[in-house]
């Protein structure tokens, strides 16, 4: 098997990329190895992807669709998966432009080059944040998702509809994936994990943004980076009728597509992340309360039953686990 990761130096692509490495599986990534974040951290995992055998690593943009395409068509992959996008709820608010043409031009990059090259599956992320001002949960693949409430979340649904068009006009098996706030080590630094954690430890006080009274359903990355492997060999094929597609599945009644939830299916309070936090560095946390943040919710959770019929797994491990691991990591990465 032979796949094509992009955004491969990127927190999720890295722990693909590796997980796919170990199993002997060739990969070649691209990433923009953009400054949205500290760019060291990401040469530091493809260093850490380099040392592996069968890896390659192109730098280019996703808006460059001569150079994309020219370097997947001479890797040859048989599965995409799209990772490369301009992420962050907030910054969505700060450059907004950047979103259109990396999460919507990218994309349409990708989806083209993969159907010239006729690779037999296309995996793309989602977030959860494409269900926005929803108050049913846990969310179902199957809920109506026309609430977004950031530009950041409008694109990524907008990704997900283009792909379906392109599924259903060129038969390009494709499944969305919507995380879940996920984190673990060598995770991203305007996430709320590294925030709070490098606060915490450094005696500073945390921004805890609707005075505390948010749901998370966080998800370990190796957990959602063990779905995504799986979900590579649960190919969606166009379904002969209606009638034939299971209650509950989100396969497309006219395309081989189908949108897949990647998350714990725990909704974990604020309060309780943070004393996750606390137990993993002996420390307590000074709080700073806030009001909401424009483009946030109150709330994420996961309805999993779909993965699991598909792929027989759901992510686990719990909070305080994760966040022990994570700062672990933190500390031996930062020698502190």
């Amino acid at each position: 098997m032979r796949v094509y990761i992009t955004g491969v130096a990127g927190f999720i692509g890295f722990h693909l990329a590796d997980l796919l490495l170990d199993e002997g599986i060739r990969v070649h990534g691209m990433d923009g190895m953009t400054d949205y974040y500290d760019v060291n951290l990401k040469r530091g995992r493809l260093a850490v992807l380099n040392q592996k055998p069968g890896f390659g690593f192109t730098e280019c943009m996703l808006e460059d669709s001569a150079t994309l395409a020219a370097d997947m068509a001479a890797f040859k992959p048989d599965i995409v998966v799209h990772l490369a996008a301009q992420a962050g709820v907030r910054y969505s608010l700060e450059a907004p432009r950047s979103y259109l043409s990396s999460n919507i031009e990218g994309t349409f990059n990708v989806m083209e080059a993969s159907r010239d090259l006729g690779v037999k599956h296309l995996l793309l992320a989602s977030t959860s944040s494409v269900f926005g001002a929803n108050t049913e949960m846990p969310y179902r693949e199957t809920d109506k998702v026309d609430t977004q409430v950031s530009l950041y979340a409008a694109t990524k649904k907008a990704t997900e509809a283009l792909s379906h068009s392109w599924a259903h006009l060129y038969n390009l098996p494709t499944t969305c994936f919507r995380f879940f706030t996920v984190y673990g080590p060598w995770g991203r630094p305007d996430m709320a994990p590294f925030k709070f954690t490098k606060a915490i430890l450094a005696g500073e006080p945390i921004d805890v943004y609707g005075h505390g009274e948010m749901f998370r359903d966080f998800t370990y990355v190796t957990d959602l980076v063990r779905g995504v492997r799986l979900l590579m060999d649960a190919v969606p094929e166009r379904p002969s009728t209606v009638e034939s597609i299971e209650t509950g599945d989100s396969l497309s009644p006219v395309a081989p597509w189908r949108v897949v939830n990647i998350g714990n299916g725990e909704k974990v309070a604020l309060g309780d992340f943070i004393a996750a936090i606390e137990a993993a560095t002996g420390k307590v946390a000074k709080r700073n309360l806030m009001e909401m943040q424009k483009g946030d919710v109150r709330a994420t959770w996961a309805d999993n039953t779909l993965l699991r019929r598909l792929t027989g797994y759901r992510p686990q491990t719990d909070i305080r686990t994760g966040m022990q691991s994570f700062v672990d990591w933190y500390r031996d990465y930062y020698r502190l």
